[in-house]
């Protein structure tokens, strides 16, 4: 199995009680679908399981039947290969597809490529590289990136505007220290986060 065609999907958590239950941790839309797409594996794909859906964050693996092997499966990233995922409807679009797509201006002017896209709690970061390897983070917005055409392999960047941040209540003003700047950062709606 091709790590690149793969997708991850959910990772197993803490054991539940002592007849092999584990809590799971679903990266998927509707988190009990996890189970529905057949085998999945682990990172480097050498380990299949086979997943019952119990209740809220809680599955049956098959084969695993006491505390001490559940536990054994703590931390464990769970893969699925990308063509078992149902397609994106119109105008959606798997986060993962979007990693190695080329970035341009709205004039066209090439930019880098998408090297990562990740979310930290605060929204998702784009990751873009250069032709000389200089990385540049920007928030994975509608106002920043407009456009995203998985088909056409690209993505239209606005680079945003910077943002000034004024002092805070207690905070001394000093006169020849520049304000500190910050992109602004927003949520984009419309795309898949998972499966």
């Amino acid at each position: 199995m091709s790590a690149s065609r793969r997708i991850l999907v959910g990772e197993f958590g803490r054991p539940h009680g002592v007849r092999g239950l584990v809590h799971l941790r679903s990266h998927t839309a509707e988190p009990a679908a996890i189970a529905g797409y057949g085998p999945l594996s682990d990172e480097g794909g050498t380990r299949c399981f086979v997943l019952k859906w119990l209740a809220e964050g809680l599955v049956q693996v098959e084969g695993i039947t006491d505390r001490d092997a559940a536990a054994k499966l703590t931390g464990t990233k769970l893969y699925v290969e990308r063509d078992a995922l149902p397609a994106p409807e119109e105008d959606e679009f798997y986060l993962s597809d979007v990693i190695g797509l080329r970035a341009e201006t709205e004039a066209g002017e090439v930019l880098g490529t998408v090297a990562a896209l990740e979310d930290f709690g605060a929204g998702s970061v784009l990751t873009l590289r250069d032709a000389s390897g200089r990385e540049t983070l920007l928030p994975f917005t509608k106002a920043v990136v407009p456009v995203v055409d998985v088909a056409a392999g690209r993505v239209v960047i606005v680079p945003p505007g910077e943002v000034e941040v004024p002092p805070q209540p207690g905070e001394a003003e000093a006169v020849d220290t520049p304000r500190p700047r910050r992109s602004s950062m927003r949520r984009r709606s419309g795309g898949r986060d998972a499966a």
